[in-house]
């Protein structure tokens, strides 16, 4: 039989097990033995049965099986025999009518027989077992193993959600096969790539190809160290568009991320990490998983690090010093070797002085093979001219002198020409040199107005939404917010326009990374071209974009609030596409829209639909809490101060709104403005008759310690010299405003602190830690010398010991 996998056949065996134990339920005394044998026999074959259908047999697994059950069934037919022989099958008429039943003859038992058989049966069910256990032991195994799996990906995702491999996969995509092999080439490169500790600095202009070398860099370590686990690899993609997601700690994140998920298990210390934060609703400090991150780079023999486009890491507090010096830290530590890309930027340039370093240019190689693998987009006419090809290639090599982005931009700019001598004319006008964008991208713009109304002002929309919108949008987020109209109540999904179409009108200036469906403008140099002359290409952008999310947050959809569940959450946030955005941002876009004031009042009149905006604006996706532990009970109000609109506010207090009310996290208006440092809302607030200057929120934040701990010291210089503000009141954790301060490094807060009369310099928090022992706790230098030189401040404390500090950076007291 073919027995091996089939549970039909299985049960075949099963069921004649149970026949013959029913048979021999009245077999005479010296038969009970054999009958208790082919019950646990048949207990046996069922348990195997119930675990069957849950596994995935091996080759040698399904041949044992196999011969199992052929030795069972062999057994219990042998058996059958046995049953024919000593006993015959009769009618028995009883009350329940007729019924069959076997009656056992009085012959003489043959002992060899039955031994015989009960031997057999009992090998059956000692493999039986044998085969079960190691199935249930399988599985135990495998259940271990998926819940290790599940919980090291909850562990992953909670370190980061930040996702570069996106980027990566889009970016390879786009290059040109053979590009980049005079990078791989140099021996600047092979020396970066054969020896430890090695750091290699690639300089370029815009436009030159930095980030497909990147790109290409990453793909040939990929491939190159594949099969070798020893080697670790992680990368970041700076965007000026996502500094949201680019804080320091995000960044250490990660590329920590990054190379846990390249181990077989995730380690110890960032379990350790998980469970110290994960009850608490913590995220780690950037020391934390700064320290994880150089034991893991530690347990490669060789890590190697690429950071694309250097030059766009945020600026502010420091972040781009910090952030090199702390990966050159662990250069020092760990040996890692480091590939970074960046423009000519003096303060970069001189943190690196002293590295190997290349210029990256778009080289004639590079240039030819972009140019021969797209002059099929052209016209069909260039297609059946092979010197017009050739002339359109030497001359746009010509032109771009190194710069990449103007090869593109340059064919993009010949692909609706309609005659040779429309292509040679535009070709004797290929702008070149330093200008070279600006020109490529107004010549784009103009080709955009000659086009008919509705395909210009379809271009211009999606152009200025792109460009001012705060955030990456997705193709579907922009398409429905092309499709709005204001002043209506739902979506018209027919109005929706196709993300084809909406590329095809815009010249060549916008590009979708297929792996995430982001859409953004083509390059960082299109973002700066715009938002020089936005106020000529797109005057009234941030009007427009705040209307769309203001009906779009007025929808009858949300008529009802906020969700009450996360699952409910969810599926509002998956169905109306556009909510997150809107929600999060269009406070954003009023604060600098020229009109429709009166959209922003009739909206934030709307309590439900405030209360639903609030949930979006507030909810933090990757958390257990999500969407239902967000502050509730927020007001228009709320919303007027946390997004600093102050001449909304003023008609909204007018109307009688509460200066003081608070929402579900104890945060009045005055605390909102203060914590987002809207300077000029806390000062219409803070002037009032009746405000508490001093409210507190769940966790015992005054206004002026939000502000501090933020670095706001535009609103702390307003709000210290008004009467009745306390700069010494302490939160929960026994945090001051100076305290909170000094331990985030906001050196102007600090100095704005200090100089008050009777705060108190030396402030303990519930760890009994000062302002001084945190600032050199997390080496805020500048914080540190700061206060060690200020009358009043105690440089001694009982675990950490400012001095050493003090001594070490030679700080005159």
């Amino acid at each position: 039989m073919s027995f091996g996998f089939s549970i039909g056949d299985f049960i075949t065996v099963i069921k004649l097990a149970n026949t013959i134990r029913k048979e021999f339920s009245s077999a005479p005394s010296q038969l009970k033995d054999i009958s208790n044998e082919v019950r646990n026999l048949s207990f046996i074959l069922q348990d195997v049965e119930v675990v069957l259908p849950e596994q995935e047999l091996s080759s040698q697994q399904k041949m044992e099986l196999h011969h199992i059950a052929e030795g069972s069934r062999n057994v219990l037919s042998d058996l059958e025999k046995l049953l024919d022989m000593y006993g015959e099958l009769s009618l028995d008429h009883g009350r329940a009518g007729k019924r069959v039943k076997r009656v056992w003859k009085r012959l003489s038992w043959e002992p060899e027989d039955i031994k015989e058989l009960r031997g057999r049966i009992s090998s059956n069910i000692t493999l039986l077992n044998a085969f079960n256990s190691r199935l249930t032991r399988d599985n135990l195994v495998n259940v271990v193993r998926h819940q290790q799996d599940q919980e090291c990906q909850v562990i992953i995702e909670w370190l980061s959600s930040v996702n570069y491999a996106t980027q990566q996969s889009d970016f390879i995509s786009r290059r040109q096969e053979g590009s980049g092999q005079w990078l791989l080439n140099s021996n600047e490169f092979q020396m970066w790539i054969n020896k430890r500790k090695q750091t290699l600095l690639c300089l370029g202009i815009p436009g030159a190809g930095k980030t497909i070398m990147s790109s290409i860099i990453i793909e040939y370590l990929s491939r190159r160290f594949q099969n070798d686990a020893t080697i670790g690899i992680a990368y970041i993609y700076f965007n000026f568009r996502q500094q949201q997601d680019q804080r320091l700690e995000d960044l250490v994140a990660s590329l920590l991320k990054q190379l846990v998920q390249e181990q077989p298990s995730v380690p110890n210390s960032l379990k350790s990490l998980y469970g110290l934060h994960k009850n608490k609703r913590t995220r780690p400090s950037f020391d934390e998983v700064l320290k994880v991150l150089q034991s893991t780079i530690t347990s490669y023999s060789t890590t190697f690090i690429i950071i694309d486009g250097l030059d766009e890491c945020q600026l502010s507090s420091g972040s781009r010093r910090k952030f090199i010096s702390e990966i050159f830290n662990l250069q020092a530590k760990t040996g890692l070797n480091l590939f970074v890309t960046s423009r000519f930027i003096p303060s970069i340039i001189e943190e690196f002085n002293g590295s190997a370093s290349l210029e990256i240019r778009a080289s004639h190689e590079d240039v030819q093979n972009y140019l021969d693998g797209h002059m099929l987009y052209l016209p069909s006419f260039v297609m059946r001219r092979p010197d017009l090809q050739e002339e359109i290639k030497n001359k746009i090599i010509k032109a771009v002198d190194g710069m990449f982005l103007l090869a593109q931009l340059h064919l993009t700019s010949l692909i609706g020409k309609r005659s040779p001598k429309a292509i040679r004319t535009a070709l004797e006008t290929l702008s070149t040199g330093s200008e070279a964008y600006d020109h490529a991208y107004k010549e784009a713009m103009e080709r955009i107005e000659g086009q008919i109304a509705d395909s210009r002002e379809l271009a211009k929309q999606a152009l200025s939404w792109i460009t001012c919108s705060k955030r990456t949008l997705t193709t579907i987020e922009l398409r429905h917010a092309l499709a709005v109209e204001i002043d209506k109540l739902e979506l018209d999904e027919e109005n929706l326009p196709d993300i084809e179409d909406i590329i095809s009108v815009c010249a060549g200036l916008v590009t979708i990374d297929e792996e995430s469906t982001a859409v953004r403008l083509v390059h960082y140099t299109t973002q700066e071209y715009f938002e020089r002359t936005q106020t000529f290409w797109f005057p009234s952008a941030h009007t427009d974009i705040m209307a769309t999310c203001i009906t779009y947050l007025s929808f009858n959809v949300f008529a009802t609030g906020s969700c009450a569940t996360d699952e409910q959450f969810k599926a509002r946030l998956q169905k109306n596409v556009l909510y997150d955005y809107a929600a999060q941002n269009w406070g954003h876009h009023a604060r600098v829209a020229l009109t429709k004031k009166h959209l922003v009042l009739h909206f934030l009149k709307c309590e439900a639909k405030v209360s639903a905006s609030s949930q979006a604006m507030g909810a933090l996706e990757g958390n257990s809490w999500y969407g239902e532990e967000v502050p509730m009970h927020s007001t228009g109000v709320h919303l007027a101060a946390y997004f600093g609109l102050g001449e909304v506010m003023i008609d909204l207090l007018q109307n009688g709104c509460h200066l003081d009310l608070k929402d579900t996290y104890g945060q009045t208006p005055l605390l909102l403005a203060a914590a987002n440092g809207h300077g000029a809302v806390v000062k219409l607030l803070a002037t009032m008759d009746g405000i508490d200057l001093n409210s507190k929120d769940n966790d015992g934040k005054t206004p002026l310690l939000r502000a501090a701990a933020n670095g706001h010291d535009g609103v702390v210089k307003l709000l210290l010299p008004i009467g009745g503000v306390n700069p010494n009141l302490k939160d929960d954790d026994g945090e001051t405003p100076l305290l909170a301060a000094a331990a985030k490094g906001h050196e102007a807060v600090v100095k704005l602190l200090i100089a008050m009369n009777g705060i108190d310099l030396n402030s303990k928090d519930t760890d009994g830690m000062t302002p001084l022992s945190w600032a050199v706790a997390n080496k805020h230098e500048a914080v540190a010398k700061l206060l060690v030189t200020t009358d009043g401040i105690d440089p001694n404390y009982e675990t950490l010991v400012p001095m050493t500090y003090i001594s070490e950076y030679q700080i005159v007291v």
